[in-house]
């Protein structure tokens, strides 16, 4: 069963580091401490290793040597990954160069004045293409499990001077879906990922890279509660300097189908999607724990 807990590694004295870094040296100069950082992590860190391995092997085919090397390439891009978050939310000088697929989806969902949700992965990067969701001249709304929450959210926002971004946190309760309702209603985006879940959620469980995996039910279900236009979003790192940005087609709700019938198809037009961007960018996937019900070491 996958044992995530809503926690996600990284704090907040991390962060402070390699942002003074970055200011004063460059972001090439925060590459190559990350160069000694992600080989830390590839020595000591076989509590997640062995997964990121699994996933390598078994998921995506690799050999044995090849999947021990891309777990290297992994942490080095996951390095990467986040500080190129932080360096586009607070708008610090870089040379990052951007392709966008799907612009022309979201700026649609703004237009219809309905506010919307934006479902990704933890695969990739998209939060490095926060520049464009500022163009769409709307409130962004991303959705954190507490865990997560209180280790990043603070110092985030001290460094972007919270520019365009705000935090909804999931607790026990449903005070969150309430704020999720009253950002949808003043034509905000709602960003939240589909991949991971703690433990009394409710799951479904699909076949994705060929094993079955449970995905959480509730982005979903928020999708055809509120009906609201859905895309789901992705952006890869390409190169050092380089990200794609993938905007899908909208979903809207059609009253001639159920909810039911119109969650289910979400969710599988949205695993499908990510196994898709999986296969495309292996070594982009970030999540460090059994993932899939039934996985072993090969």
């Amino acid at each position: 069963m996958p044992q995530w807990q809503g926690k996600s590694k990284g704090n907040k004295t991390g962060y402070r580091i390699f942002v003074f870094v970055i200011r004063k040296l460059g972001v090439y100069p925060a590459y190559v401490i990350l160069i000694f950082v992600a080989f830390y992590y590839f020595l000591f860190s076989s509590s997640t290793s062995k997964h990121i391995y699994q996933y390598f092997r078994n998921r995506i085919g690799f050999g044995r040597w090849k999947s021990i090397f891309k777990i290297y390439r992994n942490y080095f891009l996951l390095g990467q990954t986040l500080l190129d978050k932080v360096i586009m939310m607070a708008g610090i000088g870089n040379k990052f160069t951007y392709e966008f697929d799907g612009e022309e989806n979201l700026r649609e969902i703004v237009r219809k004045g309905k506010g919307g949700i934006l479902i990704s992965a933890h695969v990739g990067n998209w939060e490095a293409a926060g520049h464009l969701l500022k163009r769409l001249n709307t409130k962004v709304n991303v959705v954190m499990f507490d865990g997560e929450h209180q280790q990043i959210k603070d110092y985030l926002n001290e460094v972007t001077g919270g520019r365009n971004f705000n935090v909804i946190v999931v607790r026990n309760n449903i005070s969150h879906v309430y704020a999720i309702g009253e950002a949808l209603q003043k034509n905000e985006l709602i960003c939240l990922h589909a991949d991971r879940f703690v433990s009394g959620t409710k799951t479904i469980t699909r076949q994705f890279l060929g094993e079955d995996a449970k995905f959480p039910l509730g982005p979903f279900a928020l999708a055809s509660t509120f009906k609201v236009p859905v895309s789901f979003v992705f952006a890869f790192k390409e190169s050092l300097s380089h990200y794609h940005f993938y905007g899908s087609e909208l979903f809207e709700f059609d009253n001639s189908v159920s909810r039911q019938e119109y969650t289910d198809g979400l969710i599988a037009t949205f695993v499908k999607e990510v196994e898709y961007k999986v296969k495309k960018y292996p070594e982009q996937w970030f999540n460090y724990y059994n993932f899939w019900k039934n996985e072993h070491a090969g």
